[in-house]
């Protein structure tokens, strides 16, 4: 059960912001939209990712950029993340008897994790990707202590402190069936700007406690997936008009999916806009699975307890993880891995 804290006001999350004191540059995605810095705030440390047209990596333009940040929102905030709409101010103000008008201001999305942790560091630092297949046997032994250790380390408690109701319950835009085993509630996802229709994202993030990832579902889930699958995405409509996506969404301009391995381990579903450009290859092979598909693959098998606990499952892992370090890195080179050794 999650220890309940005083959530944190507006004001407060706003104010993090201009504290904020450059340290490095972490990473830049492709299309040049977003970078990731780290820092400090009052000395201790913090990750900000900022969100534009396109931002350039020189270090010396980073902070001039911060400077220009006006007109801050706190859109919420959950344990050590928050997430911001603000603008950013012209370079430099118009000439005199200009005949063009000074430019608007674009419009900025922040997400900060204060304090962060090396865990997100290792997360947001460019690094070397490996593919790496992962057998039952490598789950059973090395996996599934693992994941059992995040869980019991405290490492779920903001999700549920939403799902209890202590947080971000302003941001939920659909509780469905909920304490039954369909129960789940909707949310938006701290990337989407909640206004592009095209890059629509939310999270559907189930009640039921008892499934921490696809390695947990089995064949007898296939009528729980189906339904959680319609109302996620029936929902998913309704949920893009109460913030004011103005253009509606049709079920067939949306999709779903579920990652392996996942950011956090308690089971949630990703439902985005079929024109959704995902950073960091969160929707490539190698990461995400199609929801109709794994109903798919859990309905083509023999027994009701046959489940995915029991075939390979190959994906991409970052050099910096821990299942690299501890467990891939190890086997790779004839070692014994260290994922579950006590630090």
């Amino acid at each position: 059960m999650a220890t309940s804290t005083a959530p944190e006001s507006k004001a407060d999350a706003e104010a993090l912001i201009p504290l904020f004191h450059l340290e490095k540059i972490l990473n830049q995605d492709q299309s040049g939209r977003r970078i990731t810095l780290l820092g400090s705030i009052s000395r201790r440390p913090a990750l900000l990712i900022l969100e534009r047209a396109a931002f350039t990596s020189s270090a010396t333009s980073i902070p001039p950029l911060l400077q220009r940040i006006t007109s801050l929102a706190n859109l919420g905030a959950n344990d050590i993340y928050r997430w911001y709409m603000s603008s950013l101010s012209p370079a430099a103000p118009p000439l005199p008897n200009a005949s063009e008008p000074s430019p608007e201001s674009t419009d900025l999305k922040l997400n900060l994790i204060y304090p962060c942790t090396p865990k997100h560091l290792a997360k947001y630092t460019r690094q070397r990707l490996r593919h790496v297949t992962e057998t039952p046997e490598i789950y059973a032994t090395h996996l599934r202590p693992w994941i059992a250790r995040q869980r019991a380390a405290g490492r779920l408690d903001w999700i549920f402190n939403i799902l209890d109701g202590r947080t971000e319950q302003e941001d939920v835009v659909l509780r469905s069936s909920w304490d039954t085993d369909d129960g789940f509630l909707l949310l938006p996802d701290l990337n989407w700007d909640r206004k592009t229709v095209s890059a629509l994202h939310l999270l559907a993030l189930v009640q039921r406690r008892d499934i921490w990832s696809l390695r947990d579902l089995r064949k007898r889930h296939v009528p729980w997936l189906r339904r959680l699958r319609e109302q996620v995405v029936r929902g998913a409509g309704a949920a893009a008009g109460s913030e004011g996506v103005s253009e509606g969404v049709q079920e067939d301009e949306l999709k779903c999916y579920v990652h392996y391995q996942p950011t956090y381990y308690h089971f949630h579903v990703h439902v985005v806009h079929v024109m959704l450009e995902a950073e960091g290859g969160t929707q490539n092979v190698g990461k995400a699975w199609e929801l109709g598909g794994l109903i798919a693959t859990l309905e083509g098998m023999q027994n009701d307890e046959d489940g995915l606990d029991g075939v390979e499952v190959s994906y991409v892992v970052g050099e910096e993880s821990d299942l690299w370090k501890g467990l891939w890195g190890p086997l790779k080179q004839g070692e014994t891995p260290t994922l579950n050794q006590a630090a």
